[in-house]
């Protein structure tokens, strides 16, 4: 298939996750990403858990795999040179510098585009670009906690809990990408192109804002609910004989189809079950005898029975799980580099029923010094 991006060229100065995963996304699209590393041991997700392949950790080679590495000296004349010789060529920069780094370096957007008036010049930080945090660095665990997501996850009554994925950092560079494919359309009129900021606050914040909403505009404080929803009762996780299954009863007519399946249709007909605004208000009495019912017969065969009722529902996977199901499968999720051994999520979009995948693996660091990028 001929990739969306094909001809499009980004220069990347990424670290870890936000900015590597900007440029992964660019790179599956069908752009060619230039990684820009520091001679000495390059980004350091290289060196981030254990050795898996060519000495650098694997997630290095998730988070980078097709794209083409040079090492430059940013604090030296000649590594900035070498970098403006690539800008010069380039559609799109992507960094996620620690704040302060790149003015210090020469290398600020406003003096940055001014030099290169058609480059989208992409910045990442952990607060944003103004305000009194502007200048604190931050990590994933950090800014959700900092934005509201771990007071919202979690057991009621329990701590704050941080997400297993980090969702802040991979939600940056997905804004990112959004951001500076959008700033490319606006090119096309005007000729030039534009200053994009994104930061791990506000996706963060993004992320809580159903939450903050309710919030602003009701007094409403969020409050955790494990597996479940503030606005929907049955809807959440419950335990069956052999393991948790996940049940979303979003309206009444779903909620009569699963009492009728676990042989209680008289739930519907008593007042403080029969809508669910009555069962948001008598939950617990609601949910004892449900837990009763299901906890009484194995996971597969109440799947069963409510998917042919119609009921929506999922077993609560765990990964391994999630990777032998068969629509995994069905849909390609997992893809591999040419020529590795090394198994990736691809990336979550197909093109006329055809999912990109990937064109090489992770490079060594400075694998590409030479290739005439800047030709």
């Amino acid at each position: 298939m001929t990739l969306p991006l094909t001809g499009l060229r980004v220069v990347e100065i990424g670290q870890v996750f936000a900015g590597p995963f900007a440029g992964l996304i660019l790179a599956e699209l069908g752009a060619e990403v230039i990684k820009v590393e520091k001679p000495d041991g390059g980004d350091d997700a290289r060196q981030m858990g254990k050795a898996y392949l060519r000495g650098d950790a694997l997630n290095f080679h998730d988070f980078n795999r097709g794209k083409r590495s040079v090492a430059l000296d940013l604090k030296s004349a000649e590594g900035i040179a070498a970098l403006h010789a690539l800008l010069a060529q380039a559609d799109i920069l992507i960094h996620n510098m620690r704040p302060g780094v790149p003015e210090a370096l020469g290398l600020g957007p406003e003096e940055t585009t001014a030099r290169h008036p058609r480059l989208i010049y992409c910045a990442m930080g952990a607060f944003g670009h103004r305000g009194p945090l502007k200048d604190r660095p931050g990590y994933e665990p950090l800014l959700q906690a900092f934005g509201g997501l771990s007071s919202i996850t979690g057991e009621p009554g329990g701590p704050p809990v941080r997400m297993g994925a980090s969702v802040v950092d991979q939600g940056t560079g997905m804004w990112t990408v959004i951001g500076a494919l959008a700033a490319l359309r606006q090119r096309e009129a005007t000729g030039r192109g534009c200053i994009v900021n994104a930061s791990l606050f506000e996706t963060a914040a993004m992320w809580a804002g159903q939450k903050a909403a309710a919030w602003l505009n009701q007094g409403q404080a969020p409050v955790r609910h494990a597996s479940g929803h503030p606005d929907f009762v049955p809807y959440e996780s419950f335990d069956t004989a052999d393991g948790p299954l996940l049940i979303c009863c979003g309206n009444d007519r779903l909620f009569a189809k699963l009492a009728t399946e676990l042989g209680h249709p008289e739930w519907t007909a008593d007042p403080r079950f029969a809508t669910n605004r009555a069962r948001l208000a008598n939950k617990d009495a609601l949910l004892a005898p449900l837990r009763e019912v299901l906890r009484a017969r194995p996971r597969a065969e109440w799947l069963d029975r409510l998917v042919a009722a119609g009921v929506p529902c999922a077993p609560v996977n765990t990964v391994p799980e999630m990777l032998a199901e068969p629509q995994a499968e069905a849909m390609g999720v997992v893809v591999s580099p040419p020529g590795e051994d090394t198994r990736v999520i691809g990336i979550p979009l197909s093109f006329d029923g055809l999912r990109p995948q990937p064109r090489a693996g992770a490079p060594r660091l400075d694998e590409h010094r030479g290739a005439g990028f800047e030709d």
